[in-house]
């Protein structure tokens, strides 16, 4: 399966939201990263059809995703950035109108396996008003999975989500990434280093980068360091340069700097993680 994006650009009036944008995908964990704005989430509603592009295509295999109509979105699984559900409804209730739309055969099986899944089946005869943002969460994922999708599209996914939660979250996507193409769009580094196949950097409406976490790292290779300091040196280096941890030992204080310039002459050179990788190429200060 191969899905591309060829030549996206979307314009609203005179704001240019994205340019000029092509990529190809195929079956895979792929991490959509980059700030709030930078066009994350008008791709994946470009992708998922929910916005037209002003020009270019989404193909699926060689052919328009738009003129494949329902076929196409049959094969998708989407979780918004906003999941919305009618308050009354309770977490059941939700996943049957959604199955219902879907078409999903064995309904009531495939719902209890999905709200097990994502641990809300003790919770799914409570109204939906009464959850907590991160249930809300996760029963937006359970909904996006109910076709068993070929193409899951996840905006924002760990939005709302305890550290607990989010571990099993990105254990369900590791399990599921194999046959499909997974596309995660988020700035949280964290929840896709140890998952993505691929990440490609958005930066105001443009790819700027892209490949695999070693290999976006190795790019950055000699511009991370480890410095040690003083107390009272550390607001200084902060200031002129990112920081992208603080080491506190017994021995003292140690920054872990992004840099083009060895920051200091008692900077060591450290290996860089992909939270580094995000810290360069977003963070002016690093160039």
């Amino acid at each position: 399966m191969e899905l591309s994006f060829k030549n996206i650009t979307k314009k609203y009036k005179s704001k240019q939201a994205l340019t000029d944008i092509n990529i190809t995908l195929h079956e895979g964990v792929y991490a959509l990263l980059g700030p709030n704005g930078a066009g994350k989430s008008t791709l994946m509603n470009i992708l998922v059809g929910l916005i037209p592009a002003t020009t270019g295509e989404v193909l699926l295999d060689g052919k328009n995703t738009v003129s494949l109509g329902a076929d196409f979105r049959g094969l998708l699984g989407f979780l918004p950035q906003e999941p919305g559900f009618y308050p009354s409804f309770s977490g059941y209730d939700i996943m049957k109108y959604y199955a219902d739309l879907k078409g999903v055969p064995d309904a009531q099986q495939r719902i209890n396996e999905l709200l097990e899944l994502v641990n809300l089946a003790s919770d799914k005869k409570r109204r939906v008003g009464q959850y907590s943002g991160g249930m809300k969460r996760r029963l937006g994922i359970a909904v996006a999975l109910l076709n068993a999708p070929k193409i899951l599209v996840m905006d924002e996914p760990s939005a709302g989500l305890d550290p607990e939660e989010r571990i099993r979250l990105r254990n369900i996507i590791s399990n599921i990434g194999f046959d499909r193409i997974v596309i995660l769009a988020t700035h949280i580094v964290s929840d896709v280093e140890s998952i993505a196949d691929e990440c490609l950097l958005l930066k105001d409406g443009k790819l700027i980068a892209s490949g695999t976490p070693d290999a976006l790292k190795g790019k950055i290779a000699g511009k991370v360091w480890d410095v040690p300091c003083g107390q009272g040196d550390v607001r200084r280096y902060m200031a002129d340069t990112p920081c992208t941890n603080i080491i506190k030992s017994d021995s003292g204080t140690c920054l872990h700097i992004v840099s083009d310039e060895r920051p200091a002459d008692s900077a060591v050179s450290a290996a860089p993680g992909l939270e580094d990788v995000y810290v360069y190429y977003f963070n002016e200060r690093s160039r």
